[in-house]
């Protein structure tokens, strides 16, 4: 199983890919509405678009995951 199935069996839901400090303020929002974070390295062999020039620095880039929180 490839690891984007394994995240999505486990609800998780494939957002975007960015770098700071575009990354954290999304990550700040996704928590604020309620949303679960989870963050995988870029693989630029998966990324749609513009990964060419995201390849040139992969470290440099988080894909974000979301699912929601469990109810409490």
């Amino acid at each position: 199983m490839t690891r984007e199935k394994e995240l999505k069996r486990q609800g998780w839901e494939r957002q975007s890919t960015y770098d700071e400090p575009r990354l954290s303020e999304m990550v700040d929002t996704y928590r604020e509405i309620g949303l679960e974070v989870h963050l995988e390295p870029f693989d630029p062999t998966k990324e749609p678009g513009c990964a060419s020039c995201m390849a040139v620095m992969p470290e440099k880039y988080k894909t974000i995951y979301t699912r929601k929180s469990p109810v409490k």
